[in-house]
Parts: structure tokens; sequence; C-alpha cells
């Protein structure tokens, strides 16, 4: 250090040659040269020590690469098998250095699909309510799948998430794209799963009997990924800001035919940057590597069992349903689909309604309001006992045993009292 400011200070106050300098100070002129080349001063600087941890750092980079989320705990186990000797904390500060590097590549990183591999699917909530009738509004829900190929998408919209509502969602987003991939990518919904997540999913038995005739593969997502379907997440998005803005809707069915029809005429005919095409020119193309639906098409309808209520009614949902008098108690089966609900027992047909989405509303046959007032009124003379009964004939017992003649008449038969309508009686019956 000191060596290095005199041969500055030498060199540049005194304006001393190399030669001179190195005379002066007992050093070499090499030694000059290479003091006067640094521009700071030397210092001593120890050796870098190898880490414990070096000979596996290769081992951490490709557990990251593979899954930039693993835990640093689940690395150290794996390390420990390959004879690593140390504990967590050196570890956690390796991975916590190295993982934002492979993280952010997974996050750039674009995933292709062959066409008719994969489609993705889930709800899409818009957070708007539209009329149902009767002055009621309910809030509406969009299930969305796409073709992550071609950018295609469909939704078919309803006013709920249950099972009874994406059964035949599915089936009315794959009429729409003309066929179906080989696998569909889902979420965690518990409209599609019974119990478990991820891969310890167990979908509804009616969702693996639906995929079973659909002859599609069903891929449950593990919890907190949905990048890795986030062509339906980016579709959701584009729905949100290019169909929504604008619009208003008189009804569901409005709003399923203005969805269509923007489809068809806005996003299918826009410039895809990631499919390097339009979307109905690409979707052309990967129509053709889709499986044929069946046919005839699954049955998607729901089915219930409920009983029938004292004034002849049956609740489905949130509404009334009437059925044909004289079945009060009995427990009758229900198909229930996004358009009708039908009524039956013991597979023989009792009503059809059109399905209410009003809350609290009550739907009534005109043959079954007839039956309902025709039977209230009945009850209602009963229970006055204003019941008009027609006047008995009394005359017919005396042709039976003659009038006249010299058998008991009805009239002297009743002044006899009841033993006398006995005997009046048995004496008809001998002269027939």
């Amino acid at each position: 250090m000191h060596d290095w400011a005199e041969v500055h200070r030498l060199h540049q106050r005194e304006q001393l040659s190399k030669s001179a300098i190195a005379e002066r100070l007992g050093m070499t002129r090499h030694t000059v040269a290479r003091l006067l080349a640094r521009s700071e001063p030397p210092c001593y600087v120890r050796a870098p020590k190898g880490s414990m941890l070096d000979p596996y750092r290769q081992d951490i980079a490709a557990m990251l690469d593979e899954d930039a989320s693993v835990p640093a705990t689940v690395i150290l186990q794996h390390l420990q098998h390959r004879g690593f000797p140390g504990r967590i904390t050196i570890v956690k500060e390796a991975v916590a250095k190295m993982r934002p590097h492979f993280a952010l590549a997974q996050a750039r990183q674009r995933t292709t699909y062959l066409p008719g591999e994969i489609g993705h699917a889930d709800w899409w909530e818009p957070r708007i309510r539209i009329p149902v009738g009767k002055g009621a509004t309910r809030w509406v829900y969009g299930f969305v799948a796409t073709l992550p190929h071609s950018a295609a998408h469909a939704a078919v919209f309803s006013h709920s998430k249950t099972l009874a509502d994406i059964r035949p969602a599915f089936v009315g987003c794959f009429r729409r794209l003309g066929g179906i991939p080989e696998a569909v990518v889902v979420d965690n919904d518990p409209s599609i799963v019974a119990t478990g997540k991820g891969r310890t999913a167990k979908v509804h038995d009616e969702i693996a009997a639906l995929f079973g005739h659909l002859g599609a593969k069903l891929i449950v997502l593990e919890p907190g990924r949905p990048q890795s379907k986030g062509q339906v997440e980016r579709t959701n998005g584009y729905l949100e800001t290019s169909f929504l803005p604008l619009r208003s809707f008189t009804s569901l069915q409005d709003l399923q035919d203005q969805h269509d029809r923007w489809a068809a005429e806005i996003a299918y005919r826009r410039h895809h940057r990631r499919v390097g095409a339009k979307v109905a020119e690409a979707w052309a193309v990967e129509k053709g590597f889709l499986q044929a639906l069946p046919d005839p098409l699954p049955d998607t309808d729901a089915r219930l069992e409920v009983r029938v209520s004292k004034d002849s009614f049956i609740r489905v949902g949130a509404a009334d349903y009437s059925v044909p008098p004289g079945l009060a108690g009995r427990r009758v089966q229900v198909r229930l689909s996004p358009e009708a609900v039908v009524v039956a027992v013991d597979g023989t047909e009792l009503a059809r309604h059109a399905r209410s989405f009003v809350p609290a509303d009550v739907v009534i046959a005109p043959p079954h309001a007839r039956a309902l007032r025709l039977a209230r009124e009945a009850r209602g003379r009963l229970q006055d006992g204003d019941v008009a009964l027609p006047q008995v004939d009394l005359s017919r017992y005396d042709r039976l045993v003659g009038v006249g003649s010299s058998g008991p008449s009805v009239e002297d038969a009743t002044e006899n009292g009841p033993e006398g309508l006995v005997v009046a009686g048995l004496a008809a019956e001998g002269l027939r």
C-alpha cells in the first residue's frame, strides 16, 4: 500500500522516471511499472473458501428446473440421499438465490399443443345480473371451454355453478367447438370434484359417466396451478374486456345468443399473435383432429326424487311446480334440465313445466289449476255441510212389491219401524 502511494507520488509530482524511482526506492523497474499500472492501491483479498454445497449445486438447479416452486426441505431430502452432510439453512440460502431465475424462465416459457390434443375449461363470473321474469334478476355465470392450439373458445351460461349446470355446459361447449379434444384440463371445482384434490381428486359419478360417453380424459389440476390452464384464463379476461362492455341483456337466452354472435363475428375473426393466424383459420384445421360427438348425445338432465306437498306442489330449486291433485305425500321422480321440469311416477309422466328461475315462483299448469279449484270447492262444501243429495223416490219400493197387493207396502213398513222395512224387503225378494 505504501509503496503504491510513494511510486505514484514520485511519478506524478516529481516527474521521476521509472528507473529513477526504482533506484530511489530500491526496487526493480518491473515492480515500479506494475504499481503505476494499478489505478487503485493493492489490498489483500482472501481466496474464497469452497462451500460444502458446491458439489450439489447442479443437482439443485436440475430440481428447480423441473419445478421452480419445490420447497427447500424437499431439495434437502434429495441431497441427503446423495451424500450431502449439511443442514437446511445453507440449502435455504442457496435455493433463495437460485429460485427466481428458474421461476422467471418457467413464467416466460410458451407451451405448445398439437391440434386436438387438449382443452382447457373453467367457470367465468361476469358479475352481472339479468332479468328472469316477474321483475326479478339473478346472477349469471359462464362455463368457458377453449382449444389452446387454435385459441377457439365456446361458452354456455347458467344461473348457478352446480353439477346439474356443468354437465349440459360441457356438451354445449363441445357442440359449439365442433368436437371433443383428447383431454380436458379443469380446476378442483366442487361441481366437478366430489372428494380430494389434484392427483387424488375423485370426480362425481355423473361427471365420470359423461366423460366416459364422450371418450375424453379429464385432468384435475393441483391446487394453486392456474397457469397450467392459462388459455382459458386469458380467454375469460378477453371476454371481460371485449365482450361485456356497453352490452345489456334481457334474459339468459339473450346473453347466450349475443355471445355466440360476437364469437363468430369478432373473436374468431381476430388475428391471434401466438397462433400466428386468425382464430377461425386455425380452428378450421383443428376441427379435423377433434373427436366427433356421440350420436345421440349423452343425457345430461339431472334426476331428483321429491315429495308432493299437501296442496299438490313440488319444490325444485327456488320454485314450486304443480302436479295433479291426489298425490299428496307421495314421492315422485323429477327430470331437470336448463329448460324444463318433468314430473313422473313409476315412469308415467304426470306434469311438464318450463323451468322458472324466479325466486319463490309458483308455476301452475291450467289443468292442475282447474282440478285444484274444484277439489277445494268440494272440500269447502263438505266442511260447511252444504252437500246437495238427490231426492230418493220411495215409490220404487212399492212397485217392487206391487201397489194394492196383499203384501206390505213401504208406507206400512216405515210406520212399523226398521223391522217393517226388513219384512217389506223380504216380501219383495219373494216376489222376484
